[in-house]
């Protein structure tokens, strides 16, 4: 017999060696209004098939954890690519990335390129039907673990060189792969025990392909709702495109270049890419001067999108045109550390949009347009007050006023400047690439790399302490960023599709001082489990003005 300890409510059992997860949950009596859905193995994210040998803590995961929606959507997946399968055998499933709360994907069918796709609406629904035929028939999910050189084989057989890339480059001695039924494939988490868990689920026509749509977080007996984001998909669009054509859609695609000595070739083209997208919105921004006397650029995006190295080189090729940027901090305009809201667990809520004197900024922007010069504030975080200390700022001819920050895009920062004035831009890293057709790259894994090797550098937080906290900011982004970002003019894609084999030398270290004995561990377990797919580059070779250099160091922008 094994001692576990379920760490939901404290309860100790006694259980028979070799005992799954799934067999035992039932005996410890959890009040839950969701059944299982996975579990953490001494804080390490394991399927409920997983089996017990040794005296472990275990907490079992529902749909409502991150954790256990991961589960719930890998699994949806591989139903999915089962229902394509069966439905059109001889083609291909791209599951691209998110979109309007669900997943795009598409069907390239024999004779057509990825780049002409496209599937009819009445194809959908054969695929959705066959969906619903698996769920109903509750499949199970059956995990085998073989060498790497048998799992690439397999997959090789079956035309999968997305994963044979991917599973060549990863260094792996053992490999695990999924079976459903009579289909294999690969994924890069554990699933569901069986297909009859996935109850709630849709698949409907978006853009040229479909919508995995999948359940809502907050309320998981219904489909999240669906959001029109066309802005998010054409950038989404434009990305896809350009890695089919450089031929780097995939970590295995990636691997391979850098195996063959292209990693610096990676790095200059994709800078270059970026560098022409900031030319081009500083070419814009000064058309709209030019024409219609644009006065105000804002500037927002989610943690770690890069904001602060955007804004200096936009800075620099507005400089290029003519222009004069300069550059307003909404963060001098923070509320005194006493009056800012409060969080429900009591701690401050930085992020609230009542944490900035809005009112007081929008007064000195009217003045600030009006050409009068204003003496503005200036916070001092370590005391928690604004002070004023005689800084000065007056618009002149031919100068343009950047704000940046997360209230940037929000109506009501600047509701008293009329629209043809402003320049709106949000700025996001929406990863450029992924790890094979069926496995995304999480955009929020891309930023919470970012945010942890940043606040590391800085000796500002720890990378448990980044992680810990890491759950209130998506919550943040949530409420006060994502709901602005259609209304943005432009949208910039901060990422690069060399940025993991780069974060990869400077994360692995700080991810593995998470002590295992931390709830934050399992979080830390799973980011250093996914860089590890990637082969590891030096950063020698990027530029000093580029944003990778804003979180590993080495910029030659002043912060």
């Amino acid at each position: 017999m094994l001692q576990i300890r379920c760490k939901n409510n404290n309860t100790v059992k006694n259980v028979p060696v070799g005992s799954s997860l799934l067999e035992i949950y039932d005996s410890f009596g959890i009040e839950s209004p969701y059944r299982p859905i996975s579990a953490k193995v001494n804080n390490a994210s394991q399927g409920l098939k997983f089996r017990l040998y040794q005296n472990r803590d275990i907490e079992y995961l529902d749909i409502t954890s991150p954790s256990g929606m991961r589960v719930y959507i890998r699994s949806l997946c591989f139903v999915l690519y089962k229902s394509v399968k069966d439905v059109f055998p001889e083609s291909k499933l791209y599951i691209e990335h998110p979109i309007s709360r669900g997943y795009y994907c598409n069907i390239v069918k024999p004779g057509i390129t990825r780049r002409s796709r496209g599937i009819t609406e009445e194809e959908i629904k054969k695929v959705y039907t066959r969906m619903c035929e698996i769920v109903s028939s509750n499949i199970p999910f059956h995990r085998k673990e073989v060498p790497t050189e048998e799992a690439i084989s397999i997959f090789r057989e079956q035309g999968f060189l997305d994963k044979v890339k991917l599973l060549e480059t990863s260094g792996k001695i053992y490999t695990d792969y999924y079976i459903l039924d009579d289909t294999v494939d690969y994924y890069y988490g554990p699933l569901v025990p069986s297909t009859g868990y996935l109850e709630v689920f849709g698949l409907e026509p978006y853009g040229d392909g479909m919508l995995l749509r999948v359940p809502d977080h907050h309320n998981p007996t219904e489909l999240a709702p669906m959001i029109t984001q066309p802005m998010t998909f054409d950038v989404y669009k434009e990305q896809v495109k350009w890695n089919v054509i450089m031929r780097m859609s995939n970590t295995g695609d990636v691997n391979k270049a850098c195996e063959n000595g292209r990693a610096t070739e990676l790095i200059q083209v994709s800078e270059a890419l970026q560098e022409k997208k900031i030319v081009k919105i500083a070419e814009e921004i000064d058309r709209r001067y030019r024409e219609n006397g644009l006065k105000l650029v804002l500037i927002t995006g989610p943690s770690s999108s890069g904001k602060t190295t955007f804004c200096k080189r936009l800075s620099v090729q507005l400089l290029a045109c003519g222009l004069r940027p300069l550059s307003f901090s909404t963060d001098d305009y923070f509320v005194n550390r006493a009056d800012t809201p409060l969080l429900p667990n009591g701690q401050y809520d930085f992020d609230n949009f009542a944490a900035v004197d809005h009112k007081t900024l929008g007064q000195h922007l009217e003045l600030l347009l009006q050409g009068k010069e204003v003496e503005v504030p200036e916070y001092n975080f370590t005391i928690g007050m604004r002070e004023w200390n005689g800084k000065r700022l007056r618009l002149t001819d031919r100068h343009v006023l950047i704000i940046e920050g997360i209230h940037a895009l929000n109506p009501m920062l600047t509701d008293s400047v009329p629209d043809e004035l402003k320049f709106k831009i949000y700025t996001s890293a929406l990863t450029t690439i992924s790890l094979d057709d069926h496995n995304w790259i999480p955009t929020r894994d891309n930023r919470l790399l970012r945010r942890i090797i940043r606040d590391y550098n800085k000796g500002a937080f720890t990378a448990r302490e980044t992680i810990q906290q890491w759950p209130n900011v998506c919550e943040s982004e949530e409420q006060w960023i994502f709901p602005y970002q259609e209304n943005a003019d432009v949208m910039f894609n901060s990422a690069l599709n060399i940025e993991f084999a780069v974060l990869r030398n400077h994360a692995e270290t700080i991810l593995s001082s998470v002590p295992k004995n931390c709830p934050e561990y399992a979080e830390a377990h799973r980011l250093l489990k996914f860089i590890h797919y990637f082969i590891p580059i030096p950063d020698k070779d990027i530029p000093p003005t580029s944003i990778m250099r804003e979180f590993v160091g080495g910029s030659s922008f002043k912060y």
